[in-house]
């Protein structure tokens, strides 16, 4: 048997239910150190909601959710934040009036609590920082640029930037290229791909080429239960998979 204390996040017996209707169902589910999990599954199967109870936006109605072999079911959102767990939801939560650059500034740590934001100065620690990954995300010729005028990928790119200041170990991204163009797309792909070597990152995404591209593993889910997991090639052959795509 593997010791949980091999997983980064380890899942086990999830459930939440919303006046008696399961979201989740008994769910199980492990990730792995710098791995990149893609979850795919049909409208209404229950993956938002899954993040939502990781971040603590839902709170779970039984079962454990541990990260770094931590309880987290009884933690609020913000604390998961500084133990390490990102979120990016499907729309770009940016600055738009603000530049590039400060958008990435204000992410830093040290400035977002009430007493650090009182004395954080834009010091030499954090210019590096900011520059760092603005070249990682592809913005780093767009520093000065104001984030409205940003294309729709750029602004995704731009968000993971700001939850990558912050230096999660658990990176979680809903349908991250919902709206980009192809070659976005594939610069999207390269950035996960980058970033996942040294942190762990969940995707919920529909463009199955796009998952064949970029996933260590696929989950498959269903009804709130993970009826597959595997690579994308196991998982598309699988019966029970089949069935519920096509309806079979």
């Amino acid at each position: 048997m593997i010791e949980k204390k091999e997983f980064i996040l380890t899942i086990e017996d999830l459930t939440v239910s919303f006046d008696g209707f399961k979201a989740i169902d008994s769910l199980n589910f492990y990730i792995d150190k710098n791995e990149l999990r893609v979850i795919i599954g049909p409208n209404g199967a229950g993956k938002t909601t899954l993040l939502d109870i990781i971040c603590g936006k839902t709170r779970a109605t039984a079962g454990s959710i541990q990260f770094k072999n931590e309880e987290m079911t009884v933690l609020p959102e913000y604390l998961r934040v500084r133990k390490g767990i990102g979120r990016k939801f499907q729309t770009p939560s940016i600055y738009e009036n603000l530049s590039v650059f400060q958008n990435l500034e204000v992410s830093y740590p040290k400035g977002r609590s009430v007493f650090g934001a009182v004395a954080f100065k834009c010091d030499e620690e954090v210019k590096a920082k900011v520059d760092s990954i603005a070249h990682e995300i592809g913005l780093i010729d767009m520093l000065q640029t104001e984030a409205a005028l940003l294309s729709h990928g750029q602004k995704q790119w731009l968000e993971i930037g700001m939850l990558l200041m912050q230096e999660p170990e658990l990176l979680m991204l809903d349908e991250p290229i919902a709206g980009m163009s192809v070659r976005e797309r594939e610069l999207t792909a390269d950035l996960l791909k980058r970033i996942s070597s040294n942190r762990s990152v969940i995707v919920i995404e529909h463009d199955m080429e796009f998952v064949k591209q970029i996933a260590h593993k696929v989950n498959v889910m269903h009804q709130g239960r993970i009826i597959a997991e595997g690579s994308m090639d196991k998982v598309q052959n699988d019966p029970t998979v089949i069935e519920v795509y096509l309806g079979h």
